[in-house]
């Protein structure tokens, strides 16, 4: 089966430019986001302030503001990642996800599964975006699978759509831009967005 984003022939190779057709983005209801590797470059500062750990991590504004649009359009999002930290439940209280699971067991297969089954939505009605082998459970059973530009080999070959931007570096971003155009609402989209800034409106902050 050829994928998403794939060449003729049916295998995609890195460098290929990502699409999604428009009838498989109107499937997505929901969207998953891994955080390590996805949200962020990978890097954890840790540290010790007073006796206590601290943990920080890096995320992309450009990423937040596509997590914001995805809702706007009424598409379900949700941060499923197998990493416990205070900064991921900070991040997620900000943007206002609509799930958030952290795992330290890394069980996000069955997260994703309890999430779907409250919501009335199935595996088909999903898109995922990951990097590395905890996520490779998760991409093989939604419907739209998609990879970070710098994804192991292994969640490469399962991955339909392969974003070119790095995890950390607005790959959340560019997979909202091109979910959105596919649908024929990104412009609408920007449109609100702006009038929403140029209004007293009580709107979102800036993500």
């Amino acid at each position: 089966m050829i994928g998403f984003g794939a060449p003729e022939g049916g295998r995609a190779v890195r460098g290929t430019l990502p699409y999604i057709s428009p009838d498989d983005a109107r499937r997505v209801r929901f969207v998953g986001l891994d955080v390590d590797g996805v949200l962020t470059d990978g890097g954890i500062y840790l540290g010790d302030v007073a006796g206590a750990r601290i943990e920080a991590k890096r995320y992309d504004i450009q990423d937040g503001l596509g997590i914001k649009l995805l809702q706007k359009a009424g598409i379900v999002v949700g941060i499923i990642t197998g990493r416990v930290s205070e900064s991921v439940a900070l991040r997620g209280a900000e943007l206002g996800v609509d799930e958030l699971v952290q795992d330290v067991h890394a069980r996000k297969l069955p997260a994703l599964r309890r999430i779907l089954d409250a919501r009335g939505m199935t595996f088909a009605e999903a898109a995922f975006v990951g990097d590395d082998l905890p996520d490779l459970g998760v991409l093989r059973e939604v419907g739209l699978p998609v990879s970070v530009a710098n994804c192991t080999e292994e969640v490469f070959e399962v991955a339909r759509v392969h974003l070119t931007r790095h995890g950390g570096r607005g790959a959340v971003r560019e997979f909202a831009e091109l979910l959105l155009k596919a649908r024929g609402e990104w412009d609408d989209l920007v449109e609100w967005y702006v009038a929403s800034r140029d209004t007293e409106l009580d709107t979102e902050r800036d993500a």
